[in-house]
């Protein structure tokens, strides 16, 4: 199926070999409207997830609790042909397992007629509200849940976040059954956990391990232009195979700890690695994408490094653990709030953070205007900052979803901006949609009705309104290239006022 055939492996192949997202390689998704008061419990009403074995390790009760919860999510690609000498949109890494002859064979199959894919997800809230992976649904043309009753609905997307692999998904269902959040900060290495999903498509298998480590960053997600992916994960060794993907990770009461996301093999089966992430901030991005329909990202404004034995020495740190402040952002949040080159970061509001996925997991968790206490070492001395937080753009405002774009009529053409839906079928951000070609200045471009307009000139168009702010540039330059696609996926390009 194309779900499985397109998995992303990325990583070094050092000791434990190649890093597998379960499903499709991790892309930009835009994000959709939602239903008011979606009733769903969020980190701060999470259950405490202290551990305690249960007496004979009897997983009975956890298994009955969860597998109602985690449904099957299937999805389709529509065709997308290309021409040979266009190659595919696939990570360098990703070629570099499989090769060339891979790519070829599974372009082939994508001209033949689209693909399928196939995940899990797990039902978070009783009307509907369902948590997979952002990797299971990117740019699939249809969404379908099938619960573990076997009633099968068709999906909504509600929102995605590429950096953490987390999408919110909604059938239009009440009173179902759904798993609560556990609190992953209280997970213990060597506790037993369960992995609930449909690998292979064999719908609602339960396996079960022990959780192996946290914290851990493996490299896997796609970094976008700032940087901003965040890998923490639980590992574990419960088995997991492809078609888990977006299933759920419980403790032994059958409660939320992760979401799971990525398998270490090199094969593309278990090996004996498998990666979910932690239900602290599974719970933050779903909150965020239901109450803002777009992810807050808080950030601290520091360049660290681990401390290790080396750093110490060349430092002459007093201390192992925590993350070395190698530079700060000016005017950043840590900048602010007096953190200088050389302190060395031990904990975030008294939770101890020694890894750099340690570090942005806690930070994380907050939005632009949270206050954090950060404790650092400068010098011997241990000390405690106060800093609030910013955004992206160093300010303490809450990231407003970006409204739909305004059409525009432009030398008699009109311009209207993109649905979000046919935005992730393609895999594009933004762009603005051509209508009334005929009666316009565009007749004698070659462009048909509905072609996409992505790129003038290498500037992406984002919105309709580009459109007419990059052409009217482009008449002083004797004309300009137009990029785009058609909403079937061809690709092409048109040379306006140009001999």
């Amino acid at each position: 199926m194309l779900g499985l055939l397109t998995s992303a492996v990325l990583g070094g192949g050092v000791a434990v070999g190649g890093y597998k997202l379960l499903e499709a390689e991790p892309g930009n998704v835009a994000q959709s409207t939602v239903a008011s008061d979606p009733q769903v419990r969020y980190t701060s009403a999470m259950r405490s997830s202290a551990y305690a074995a249960p007496e004979g390790l009897n997983f009975v009760a956890a298994a009955a609790a969860t597998t109602p919860a985690v449904v099957h999510v299937m999805t389709e690609y529509k065709a997308e042909p290309r021409q040979r000498s266009q190659r595919m949109q696939m990570d360098p890494l990703f070629r570099q397992f499989f090769g060339d002859q891979f790519e070829d064979q599974l372009r082939g199959q994508q001209q033949q007629g689209g693909g399928e894919g196939s995940g899990s997800g797990v039902i978070i809230a009783a009307n509907g509200y369902i948590v997979t992976n952002n990797h299971v649904i990117d740019k699939a043309s249809k969404i379908t849940v099938v619960l573990d009753d076997k009633r099968k609905f068709d999906a909504e997307l509600v929102g995605t976040d590429p950096s953490t692999d987390i999408a919110v998904i909604k059938v239009k269902a009440d009173n179902l059954p759904f798993i609560k959040y556990g609190n992953s900060d209280e997970v213990k290495v060597g506790q037993w956990v369960l992995a609930v999903g449909n690998p292979f498509s064999l719908n609602t298998t339960v396996t079960a391990g022990i959780v192996s480590a946290k914290g851990r960053s493996i490299g896997i997600l796609s970094r976008d232009q700032n940087n901003m992916g965040i890998e923490s994960f639980i590992q574990t060794d419960a088995v997991v195979n492809p078609g888990n993907s977006g299933g759920a990770l419980v403790n032994t009461n059958g409660d939320l700890i992760g979401i799971n996301s990525a398998i270490s093999s090199h094969t593309g089966s278990f090996e004996g690695y498998a990666f979910a992430v932690p239900s602290a901030i599974v719970s933050k991005v779903v909150d965020d994408l239901l109450k803002y329909k777009v992810v807050q990202r808080a950030l601290l404004g520091v360049r660290f490094t681990e401390v290790d034995a080396r750093l110490a020495s060349e430092k002459k740190l007093n201390t192992l653990n925590g993350v070395y402040v190698q530079s700060l952002v000016p005017n950043s949040a840590a900048a602010v709030a007096g953190l200088k080159v050389g302190d060395v970061i031990t904990d975030i509001n008294g939770i101890a953070v020694n890894t750099s996925a340690q570090l942005q997991e806690q930070v994380s968790r907050f939005r632009p205007g949270d206050k954090i206490k950060v404790g650092y070492l400068r010098g011997g001395d241990k000390e405690i900052a106060t800093a609030t937080l910013f955004n992206a753009s160093n300010t303490t405002s809450v990231v407003k979803e970006m409204p739909a774009s305004a059409a525009i009529t432009y030398e008699g053409a009109k311009f209207g901006p993109v649905t979000a839906r046919l935005q992730n079928e393609l895999g594009i951000d933004g762009g603005a949609q051509i209508t009334g070609v005929k009666g316009s200045n565009f007749k004698e471009t070659g462009m048909a009705e509905g072609f996409i307009i992505t790129r003038i000139d290498k500037n992406p168009v984002r919105k309709p309104a580009d459109v007419q702010n990059f052409l009217e540039q482009a008449k002083d330059n004797s004309g300009a290239l137009v990029e785009g696609v058609y909403p079937d996926g061809r690709k092409a390009y048109y040379p306006i006022g140009r001999e």
